[in-house]
Order: C-alpha cells, then structure tokens, then sequence
C-alpha cells in the first residue's frame, strides 16, 4: 500500500535515474537479492535479513503480518496502467501470503490467497483473523477465509465505495486495528469522499457532515474511525495533502505521516489530534499554499526554510500544529513499535518508511505541552538505488518486517522495473543479531492465554485477544485485573479498555483510569468515557484542574458539540489556562468550542472581563469564529502596542468570521491609517 505511495508520492523524483530501462541488466532472485543486503546499514543491535524476494512476491504495495507470523503482501504489478506498458498482469494483482515453515528465518512458501483486476495496485491489507480488509480504490472490501484454506471464500464484502484515487497513491489507504476495538483508516487527498456500497449515497459521518472533501467542513486527506462493520464512522482528521497510512498506540493516540507537493522539502509527521484540520489547503477557499507563499513573497524574499510554514498554513488560526518535518521524500508505511526486541530508543515508538531517501527511522516522541516534539533515529538505510521501502510491520515476536517496492525511482507516476518475468520486490527483517524467528503459541481457550495475546507486539494476535476476551466479559476479568495492576503503561491502557466495556462496570474502571498517576492513563480514562458515550461533562469537572496540559487538552476535545447548559463554562476554565504560548492547547480549545463559538467565547469573554488582553487571551480572540471577537481583532489590530509582524495576523483572522460585525471592524482598520 505503501509502495505506490512511494512511487507517486513524492518528492524525491519524478525521474528514473538515466541509467532505468524496462528489462533492466540489474540481478534479480534471491541471490540478486542477498548480495544487495550487503548495501544496508542498521542502527546498532540489529541486524537486516532476507525474509522473501522475487519470484515469491512483486512490487509490494501493502504489507501485514499475522497472528501465525504470516507476510500478507498486497501487489502492485498493475501499477499505472494509464501509462504506456499498460496492464502487465491482465489476470490482475495478487495478494500473497508468505510463510516461514522449517524456521530458517527465510519464507520456503508463498500462497496465493486472491487475484482478481479488483486488487490491483492496492494500497492497504489488514488482516483480523478469518477476515481480510483491503484498500484498493474506489471500495473497501472484506475478504473472509472461514474454512482456513488460505484461499478467499467467494466475492469480498464492500463496505465503503465511491472513493476516489483509482491507479493512483493519493486513495485509500490501509486498516488498523485500535485498542479501543474499533477499526481506523484514511485516504489521500485524492480520495475525496466515502459513498456507500452501492455508491448511491455519500456516506453520512458521526458529526451530521457528508463525508466529502468539498469543504463543508473537510478538505483533502482524510482520517476515519469506525466499528468492525463500517458502522458509526467519525471523521477525526482532515486537511491532509496525503496520508499515508495511520498508526495508533496502545492509549489511542494516532500517528501518520503526510507528502508534501514534491520537492518542497516539506513531508511531515503528525499526531493527529482529533477533529483538526491540518492545513494542507486554505481552510477557507480552498486554495493551494502556493498562493500565500507567492503574496508573502512580493514583500520579501523567503528562503526556502519557510515553506512549511506556509505549506501547511501554520500561520492560519484553526490548524493544528505538525509534529515534525523531515525535509524532501516520499513517506510510505507506518506502525507503533511497542515490543522489546528492537533496543532501547526504538520501543514504543513510531517507526516509518520513507521511500524517496530510502530509510525505515523513528521518530522518538516526548511530551511537549499538549502536544509533542519529535527526533529522528535511523533504523534501516540502504546505499542501493533500489531500495524502497514501502511498508513496515512488528511480527508476534518483535521482530519488524520491511517491504521493499525495490524500484530505480520514486514518483512522478512512474516505474523503472516493468518487465513481470524480472520484476522485483523484498521482504526483510529487522532483529537482534542471531536471533531466530519463533511465534508465540497461541492459545486463546482461556483468559490466561488471552492475555497473553494481548500483550503481542503484533496487531493481529492483539485482535484475537481483544476479541475473545470482550466476549469473556466478567469470566476474563481476574485475569485482565492482574495486567490492569502491572508497572507497563501501555499494557495498563489495553487492560482497561478492555476492562471498561465489561458490562455494568464501565464507570468503576474509568473513574480508576481518571484518578491514575500515569498522565496517558488518564488521557486513555477520558478517551474511554467518550467511546462508550458515557456523559463527559463530570469527567471533565474533574479533570478541568490537571495539572497536565494533555489531560486539559483531551478535556476541551471532550467538549465538542457537547450541549450541556455547564459546557461553556468549562471551557472558559480550561481557556483560561491558556498561557499564549502553546498552540496544541489553542487548538484543541478551537476544537472544542466547534459549533458552539458563540456560547464559549461569550462565557469567556464575561469571566475574563477587562483582563482579557493577555497574552494568552489574545490568543483565544485569534482562534475564536464568533463575530464578538471582531472588535477585539479590530482593537489589536489597531493597537500601537502591537507588533507590526502581528497585525496581519489579527486582520487574517477576521476573515474567519461572517457579519455585520466584521464588515466594522474591517473598516475601522482601514481608516486607521493601516494596511
């Protein structure tokens, strides 16, 4: 899934190097493939192995693993087939499942599991027990093995449909399974919009919206969350340029990397902070960043450093700040390492493939504020011209698995490995030196063995157990308890969700989680409470006064569209937290107050009373939607005090607001004397 992404992605090169040939005098094989590991370097501790290569698999798009330690592997051989070598598989793609069956560490066999024109080129495969969900605009489409014969029983479910991005990297992107038991996903921009299955009616989202990117309110790339069966789906993220993949961790915080518009050294990571617009198009009209880039270059020349700024509309209230940048590529996969294989600085963190500069690295993540600040350790680099990893996934036993597209360009819509009977794709693996791959047993008879599962590293095996035990319920509770009352966070937040969706002890086990030490058990508390839909307005009394800005930042989140008549007032006590200076915070005030600017600000406005022109509370009147706040705007505007660097911005946030009451303060502004 990832590796179109690769190609199409990026940023890194719409050519082929000049020496790229369709039938290429390049090795190709096993062998082929052995030798050109001698090219790669990894972080200390680990070593790289060849796990699978051509003629076993081709050109992997998607990958996933498992609860059998399995490779499942979506192909894109039929990649571009607008393009002048057409279709060059007319039976079409396949998904293969690759597997190691004497533990030498090496796959001895490849099934084919389905073929068909249907999954051609498809960019995500995620594998839930007897169930197989793949991405391959313009469907969504379950495919079900119930007798266990590696083979797809008959036709795949559609569950979703009408998406854009056909032969194209910016469509539909993979599965994921949450520790919350539902599914999450996204699509580039694009996909466009979600229909149902039988494309009649655009599907309508948990919010009341219509889920298309038309700007009423989504643009671009979007994220979803949704129940097993596509039921209940929410739009949690949007304004992305191309997301490719997203990632979740065991507290229910999502990750995903976004590609710029190639070669603006502005490809990103983000956490995805629920309900945020990201900026990639003006939020407003619409409009690409070139065009903001180009006013502020009229005034001054910028250097190329300040692109992102305006790539992603930083500048613009009501868009969420971006984790990190990470310069030119072509992002691919992505995961949450959360095993204990790897060494140190990898665990519990992202990791992620970039194609353009050939890399698999983390993004080792810290607190900062209410959001979060992010370095970059290399995991897996390569000086092959080829490599190019497509996607990444942790096996049952921690060990992670990379797909490589292999291929000698990225982007462009295009492809330099195009001859079938040659052509090349790569699976390796990442592990402590001479260390041996094994899976688990697996035994999910009793709750004992369930929880076994449940602590996998591997996303499939944790969906069996998740599964099995929420059908438990009260006969698994002992055992889940015990890995409740454990010194693993991460562990701790699977136990609970668990725990809290055990029938007629929902509140027990959140009110637990709300009065926890650990801040992202309390965050995982109040993520909880929303899930089950319980009423968050005594949660947020509660957790109003914590004395970490991520927990406030959950509680403002907590109160979007919420309609309780104590709603305004609440917020006003988390907005008058707001020290000016963090913008995660500012943004998820923003979120929170959607639909309701008015009401909030106004609650906000009285408390605050003249003292209101802090800084902090200059920064509520940026963010604010509410024609109040455009006298105030008009007033900083205005203001000799001001900086002059900061009066535009004041005067781009009246454009947020309709009425009357701006029309005034524009022209109070204009007969200021100022531009």
């Amino acid at each position: 899934m990832k590796s179109h992404a690769l190609i199409l992605l990026v940023v890194f090169a719409a050519v082929l190097p000049a020496n790229a040939s369709e039938k290429s005098d390049r090795g190709h094989g096993p062998q082929a493939a052995r030798e050109e590991l001698k090219k790669m370097s990894t972080a200390q501790g680990v070593e790289v192995t060849l796990f699978a290569s051509e003629p076993q698999l081709v050109n992997p798009a998607n990958m996933d693993i498992d609860a059998r330690g399995r490779v499942w592997i979506t192909e894109g051989a039929n990649y571009r087939m607008f393009q002048k070598w057409g279709k060059l598989r007319p039976e079409g793609d396949r998904i293969v499942i690759l597997e190691d069956t004497n533990g030498d560490g090496a796959a001895d066999q490849a099934k084919t599991f389905y073929q068909g024109n249907d999954v051609n080129s498809a960019l995500g495969i995620c594998v839930l027990g007897p169930k197989v969900i793949v991405s391959c605009s313009p469907k969504i489409m379950v495919f079900t093995d119930a007798n266990g014969d590696d083979k797809a029983d008959g036709p795949p479910q559609v569950i979703f449909n009408g998406i854009g991005g056909i032969d194209h990297d910016h469509g539909a992107h993979a599965f994921v399974f949450g520790p919350d038991g539902k599914l999450y996903f996204n699509i580039g921009n694009d996909g466009k919009q979600l229909k149902t299955p039988d494309t009649n009616s655009f599907v309508v989202d948990a919010a009341g919206n219509e889920v298309t990117s038309r700007g009423k309110p989504y643009r671009q790339g979007l994220v979803f969350r949704c129940n097993l069966d596509g039921s209940e789906l929410e739009t949690i993220g949007w304004n992305f340029r191309n997301n490719y993949e997203v990632a979740i961790d065991s507290f229910g915080a999502l990750w995903q990397s976004d590609n710029d518009d190639d070669g603006n050294q502005s490809v990103r990571i983000n956490y995805v902070m629920e309900f945020g617009n990201f900026g990639y198009a003006d939020e407003l009209t619409g409009a690409a960043w070139g065009e903001a880039w180009k006013r502020a270059n009229q005034t001054q020349k910028l250097p190329d450093s300040e692109k992102p700024r305006f790539h992603w509309h930083f500048d613009d209230p009501g868009v969420v700040p971006t984790l990190l940048v990470t310069g030119a590529g072509s992002p691919t996969g992505i995961t949450v390492y959360e095993g204990e294989l790897l060494p140190h600085q990898f665990r519990n963190q992202i990791i992620h493939c970039d194609a353009g500069p050939r890399v698999v690295r983390a993004y080792p993540v810290t607190p900062a504020g209410a959001g979060y600040k992010a370095t970059i350790e290399n995991l897996l680099t390569s000086e092959d011209e080829w490599f190019r990893p497509s996607d990444v996934c942790v096996a049952p036993d921690g060990s992670v698995f990379v797909a490589d597209w292999n291929d000698p360009g990225v982007g462009g819509h295009n492809m330099g490995d195009r001859d079938l009977s040659t052509m090349r794709g790569r699976v390796y693996r990442l592990a402590p030196p001479g260390h041996r791959y094994s899976v688990p047993k697996l035994d999910l008879s009793n709750a004992e063995g369930c929880i076994a599962a449940l602590k996998s590293p591997n996303m499939a095996t944790r969906y069996l157990a998740w599964t099995t035990l929420n059908r438990m319920q009260r006969s698994a509770e002992r055992e889940l308890v015990r890995l409740w009352k454990s010194d693993n966070p991460r562990l701790r937040a699977r136990a609970l969700h668990l725990l809290a969706r055990i029938k007629g002890a929902e509140q027990r086990y959140v009110n637990a989680a709300l009065r926890d030490k650990e801040t992202d058990i309390r965050v995982t508390g109040l993520r909880t409470a929303r899930s089950l839909k319980m009423d968050v307005i005594p949660i947020v009394k509660r957790l109003s006064r914590d004395s970490s800005p991520q927990v406030r930042r959950e509680c403002a989140i907590a109160l979007r569209h919420n309609q309780s008549p104590e709603a305004p007032q609440l917020w006003t006590y988390l907005a008058r937290q707001h020290d000016g200076k963090d913008r995660w915070y500012l943004e998820a005030l923003g979120i929170g107050a959607d639909r309701q600017e008015a009401k909030f600000f106004d609650a906000w406005l009285a408390a605050a009373g003249p003292g209101w022109n802090t800084t902090g509370g200059r920064d509520i009147v940026w963010r604010s939607r509410t024609p109040k706040a455009a006298p105030l705007l008009a007033r900083l505007a205005t203001s000799p005090e001001t900086p002059a660097k900061e009066r535009a911005r004041y005067v781009r946030a009246l454009e947020y607001i309709d009425g009357p009451e701006k029309d005034a303060a524009l022209l109070e502004i204009a007969t200021s004397g100022l531009n």
